[in-house]
C-alpha cells in the first residue's frame, strides 16, 4: 500500500493557495522585478506547482505587488515556502521591500473565512460548513423565484440548464461578493473562537 495516498489530509485533496504581498521601496521597482524573474522560475518548477500570477503595482499609486502561488496540495505548498531556496531568496529581497514578506496560505473554500490582514487562523471545518449552508440555503430558495421572471422577461427560452446557469451564477456573486464578506464579519466572534 502507497502510505502517501493513505496519509493524505483533506487540504492535500483540495490543493493550497498562498498570496504573497511585498510593499517595495521606492526606486527599487526594477531590482525587484529582477528579483522576481529570479524567484518565479524556481517556484513554478517546485513539486506540485499548477501557477504563479504576479499582480503588479499601478505606477504611480501603489508600491505593492501581490503574487498568487498555487500547488496541488497544501503540503507540496508547505515545502516550498519553508524551502531553503525561498528562504535564501526571500533575504535576497528584503532591503527592497518596506515591510516583510506578508502571505496567508488558503486551501479550498478559506478564502471567504479570511480576515483581511490575515495572519489570523481559520475557523475549524465544520464551522465553514455551517455558515457556507446557513447562507447558500435561502438563497437557494429565494433567487430562482427573482432570476426565473427576469429570464422570461428577456424572453430567453425557457430552459434548465440557462436557468440554472443564471441562478448559480447570481448566488455565487452573492456569495463571494455581497454575503460571505459582512456574514463572517457579524459572526466571527464565534466562527474564530
Amino acid at each position: 500500500m502507497n502510505t502517501d495516498k493513505a496519509a493524505k489530509q483533506p487540504s492535500d485533496i483540495e490543493g493550497a493557495t498562498v498570496v504573497i504581498t511585498h510593499r517595495v521601496r521606492e526606486c527599487k521597482h526594477a531590482d525587484y522585478e529582477h528579483w522576481s524573474n529570479e524567484i518565479a522560475p524556481l517556484c513554478k518548477a517546485w513539486p506540485g506547482n499548477l501557477d504563479w500570477h504576479i499582480v503588479r503595482p499601478i505606477s504611480g499609486l501603489t508600491g505593492t505587488y501581490t503574487i498568487i502561488i498555487r500547488f496541488d496540495t497544501r503540503s507540496h505548498l508547505q515545502e516550498w515556502m519553508e524551502s531553503t531556496t525561498r528562504s535564501r531568496l526571500i533575504k535576497k529581497v528584503q532591503p527592497l521591500l518596506v515591510t516583510g514578506d506578508d502571505f496567508f496560505i488558503s486551501s479550498g473554500l478559506d478564502f471567504w473565512f479570511t480576515p483581511e490582514r490575515a495572519k489570523a487562523k481559520v475557523p475549524v471545518r465544520w464551522k465553514q460548513y455551517l455558515v457556507t449552508w446557513s447562507a447558500i440555503y435561502p438563497l437557494v430558495l429565494g433567487v430562482p423565484i427573482v432570476v426565473a421572471p427576469v429570464l422570461r422577461f428577456l424572453q430567453l427560452p425557457d430552459n434548465h440548464f440557462i436557468t440554472t446557469l443564471a441562478v448559480t451564477g447570481v448566488i455565487v456573486f452573492l456569495m463571494v461578493y455581497w454575503i460571505m464578506p459582512r456574514y463572517t464579519r457579524f459572526i466571527q466572534r464565534w466562527l474564530f473562537s
